[in-house]
């Protein structure tokens, strides 16, 4: 029997509750999106390792103990895929780096642990750039993702496997790490929606660093209900972790569910709060899909927010975290690639000074952004300045004719939210005249992920966008 394609078109709210319900079952669902993987997989690269097995063999059990009135968790059967920076337990993580090509761990990472015990099938890893240091993706180890949208285009990065996959329906989830873009732009590029969340909302164990706020997980989705159903299940209290906490609301997909307007909120949109400029028709199409907000209630506010003093400081910490992370592995920067030597050694020519100096410009930046709270309630920017461009390219070069002096700052909108630690989610805007998705970043109030995912929830009824030609 072939599969029903029509199941990777369903929402994973909805799959999970007629798997639950034994409408489908999770070996159906499964069988559908392999089939879709086998279709569109070639061509995206979005997948680089597949465990068809052993997510069969977990489907079958999940269908067992459903059928024996045992409740298999919220995500009940769901293949799920997971960004191949992080560990899963019996099954391949390269880091993108021909170094650890083979790397089997013994351990899940605590995200992929909570997906599993809330009845995730996890079917396979996803595409980045070594080591996640890049906001597009190839390596050495598996080359190129390309972007359903346009095949000759890139997903972004570093979470850009996840994106192409989640959005081509090679799986109704994806995860994805953002310390500066990760989860966020390729959402942009790839028309999903992606959020990173407060950090210590979802545990990071085993990453070093257990103590910085840059690094978090976050769920990759075609609507927010369904990135919410994922954040529950990945969030909550671990009392090992230094940075963990309980979320202030019991489920964020019902208060997601529940959002039907955006009376009362007050809404600021700034085009650029980096001082980099923004693609013409970017800002057009962000600008509108902010303001069709107030066609829920919101109060959208056209204002200027400058965080541009905040470059040096995130480059600064940024290296500094990169230092931290590859810690035990200082003695293989020579075997690194180019792009993840090149941060590593900048990290290690930090001095005390300019590391105290950047936590100081953080704190400055970060007061600001408590004045601008103490005013509205959600800042929305474009995600990013630039539509996506060719999968070829490391990065754009110029924006609207302005040269970029350095390769990460077109990602400036986004890492300068990291840098203050608030939370924040990119949700499709629209599509520019050539058919590529263009999203906005929706910015909150540390802990407001619910309230943001409604105000995604919300954007998607008011201009749905469909799906990508790959799909």
């Amino acid at each position: 029997m072939s599969a029903d394609l029509s199941l990777v078109k369903q929402s994973a709210v909805t799959l999970a509750a007629k798997i639950k319900s034994r409408e489908v079952s999770a070996v159906e669902v499964l069988d559908a999106h392999l089939a879709q993987i086998e279709k569109f997989n070639p061509q995206l690269n979005a997948i680089v390792t597949l465990d068809a097995d052993g997510a069969r063999q977990r489907a079958q059990e999940i269908d067992q103990e459903i059928a024996a009135g045992r409740d298999p968790g919220p995500l009940a059967g769901l293949p799920v895929l997971i960004k191949d920076v992080t560990l899963t337990k019996g099954l391949r993580t390269t880091f993108a780096s021909p170094l650890y090509k083979d790397f089997v761990p013994d351990v899940d990472a605590t995200p992929v642990a909570r997906l599993r015990q809330a009845g995730a099938i996890i079917l396979g890893k996803t595409n980045t750039p070594e080591f996640a240091t890049g906001a597009t993706t190839f390596n050495d180890v598996f080359g190129i993702t390309r972007n359903p949208w346009d095949p000759t285009k890139t997903p972004s990065g570093s979470s850009g496997g996840s994106a192409a996959a989640a959005a081509s329906g090679m799986a109704p989830l994806a995860h994805g790490t953002d310390f500066g873009c990760s989860v966020r732009m390729p959402a942009s590029f790839c028309g999903l929606v992606g959020l990173r969340p407060t950090p210590g909302l979802i545990p990071n164990e085993p990453m070093h660093l257990p103590w910085d706020p840059g690094q978090v997980h976050g769920p990759l989705a075609r609507s927010a209900e369904d990135a919410a159903l994922m954040l529950d299940a990945m969030s909550g209290l671990d009392d090992t972790w230094p940075l963990s906490f309980a979320p202030p609301w019991a489920s964020a997909l019902d208060l997601v569910k529940a959002t039907q307007d955006a009376k009362g909120k007050r809404i600021a949109y700034v085009s650029d709060i980096a001082g980099l400029g923004v693609d013409t028709e970017v800002d057009a199409l962000c600008r509108a899909g902010a303001q069709r907000l107030a066609n829920f209630g919101a109060q959208v506010e056209d204002i200027t927010f400058d965080c541009s003093d905040g470059f040096d400081a995130y480059k600064v910490l940024r290296g500094e975290w990169m230092v931290g992370q590859q810690i035990e592995r200082l003695a293989m920067v020579e075997k690194f690639g180019a792009n993840l030597s090149g941060n590593v050694k900048a990290g290690l020519a930090l001095t005390p000074r300019e590391i105290a100096e950047a936590e100081l410009m953080r704190e400055k930046v970060w007061s600001r952004f408590k004045t601008f709270f103490a005013q509205y309630d959600f800042l929305i920017t474009p995600c990013s300045p630039v539509a996506p461009f060719a999968a070829e390219e490391k990065f754009p070069t110029q924006i609207n004719g302005k040269k970029l002096e350095n390769y990460i700052d077109w990602i400036a909108p986004c890492f300068l939210i990291t840098l203050v630690g608030f939370p924040a989610g990119s949700v499709p805007a629209g599509l520019t005249q050539s058919g590529l998705p263009v999203g906005m970043q929706i910015v909150g109030k540390r802990f407001s992920e619910p309230q943001i995912l409604g105000l995604c929830k919300l954007a998607q009824q008011a201009h749905p966008i469909g799906w990508p030609p790959l799909s």
